[in-house]
């Protein structure tokens, strides 16, 4: 099959990610501790007609509720600078699933991507259980690391964590990044099952990395054998976070080293602990320090779109996929912190449901900013704008409802001056449908 054939076949299979409008089929996501049906059954198949090509290389495996994308980005980042091999498989992708599989700091080649999508369609009807939209991704990726010589992996959980097509690895090193109020309908003991579900990628003889002080939930994660665990605010330490020129800038304390005055290029105090954890992941994985040098280099190689990332400048475009409550904080923390208001401040906001709408605007602190404007991404689980709307009345924020995304964008703009600023965010979805456009008015 050619590229457009190949993701026409991969689209007609169940996407618990949600789709375009005329997609694959959504399914609502299963909320942490409704294991009922979940199994591994499937992706093991799959992979054992395949070669068992997760085998053939070392692992670093990353989940959490936030900041996983970024983490596995930076420890990828600092492996290759080692000399390593290193594949990365993240999700969601932004705007060609491409991006996903990366190989030494390359997305994975149309080319490359149908053959190996073409090879597991013709294994697909010998396989005993049907599959997911993400457990032939995960294959795809897991066969292309391995027949690119891959030395290591760092690879990123898609939903929750014990049940998710990734946890068929057996990881060297398991990320917990932290634990938040997502997958979760909110009842007594949310944070327990939650915490449970991502204690499942720990592995007997491997290490664990918790990326937040864990409290009452650590001893979830201690009752999972592992070799060793490493746990920000005790084993790890940001003994300085501090905003500096075009970001952050960091002294960090582990257990074998100490890196001070390091620059991050990246805005937010979450990105400072973002790169704690994935240097505390490295230095768990070769169990020795990490060179500060060598993670001055990574940083200078590393991209984060759609995570607070400027595209423009008169007005300032911040385009930010915070999707939960805790990163819509984090983002409204990051605009107080570290941007002075000389202007308007306009909101653009849409979102996919299973978060509640009000409790989102609320983290974003919607109510301070001169303009909100809700819009909806073009995704199967998009929240209707209509919807916002009232969930904003009932907190008393006044919105403009523009459904399209593009002129929603379109009115963000014309509203503004070269002084103000505005925020693009609520949603992934939102972000990559809105990101090569706005890119391109900003250099206008």
């Amino acid at each position: 099959m050619d590229l457009r054939h190949a993701l026409d076949w991969l689209d007609r299979h169940t996407n618990y990610e949600g789709s375009a409008p005329d997609g694959s089929p959504a399914v609502v996501l299963p909320n942490a501790g409704d294991t009922a049906g979940l199994s591994l059954a499937a992706i093991e198949q799959l992979l054992a007609a395949l070669g068992d090509p997760h085998r053939s290389y070392r692992i670093i495996h990353i989940t959490g509720t936030n900041g996983k994308g970024s983490t596995a980005r930076f420890a990828s980042a600092i492996l290759a600078t080692t000399g390593l091999s290193v594949g990365t498989y993240t999700s969601p992708n932004l705007s060609r699933v491409n991006e996903r599989i990366v190989w030494d700091g390359q997305t994975i080649p149309d080319l490359e991507l149908a053959r190996v999508l073409t090879l597991i369609a013709e294994i697909e009807p010998l396989l005993a259980e049907s599959l997911t939209r993400f457990e032939i991704l995960t294959a795809a990726a897991f066969t292309w690391f391995a027949e690119m010589g891959a030395e290591v992996a760092v690879v990123e959980v898609g939903l929750l964590g014990r049940f998710d097509a990734t946890n068929v690895v057996t990881a060297d090193v398991a990320v917990i990044t932290n634990i938040g109020k997502d997958h979760t309908d909110g009842a007594p003991g949310w944070a327990e099952q939650i915490a449970w579900e991502k204690a499942g990628i720990i592995e007997p003889e491997g290490c664990v990395v918790l990326g937040s002080p864990m409290g009452d939930l650590r001893p979830i994660f201690d009752a999972e054998p592992s070799f060793a665990t490493y746990e920000a605010g005790t084993d790890f330490h940001l003994d300085a976070n501090l905003v500096a020129v075009g970001g952050r800038s960091i002294d960090l304390r582990t257990p074998q080293s100490l890196l001070e005055d390091l620059h991050v290029p990246f805005h937010g105090a979450h990105q400072g602990q973002n790169l704690a954890t994935a240097v505390m992941a490295v230095e768990a994985f070769f169990d020795r320090p990490v060179a500060q040098e060598l993670v001055e280099d990574a940083l200078a190689s590393v991209e984060l779109p759609g995570r607070f990332e400027i595209v423009g400048h008169h007005p300032m475009v911040v385009l930010d996929g915070a999707h939960n409550p805790h990163g819509a904080a984090a983002a409204r923390r990051t605009l107080d912190d570290e941007f002075a208001r000389l202007g308007s401040w306009v909101l653009v906001f849409g979102m996919l449901s299973g978060r509640d709408p009000a409790e989102m605007l609320e983290a974003l602190g919607a109510r301070e900013f001169d303009a909100v404007i809700i819009t909806e991404p073009r995704w199967s689980r998009a929240v209707p704008a209509a919807t916002i709307a009232a969930a904003a009345a009932s907190i008393g924020v006044e919105v403009e409802v523009v459904p399209d995304a593009i002129a929603a964008f379109e009115r963000a703009r014309a509203v503004t001056n070269d002084d103000d600023l505005i925020l693009v965010s609520g949603s992934l979805s939102l972000i990559g449908q809105l990101r090569s456009y706005a890119v391109a008015a900003g250099t206008e």
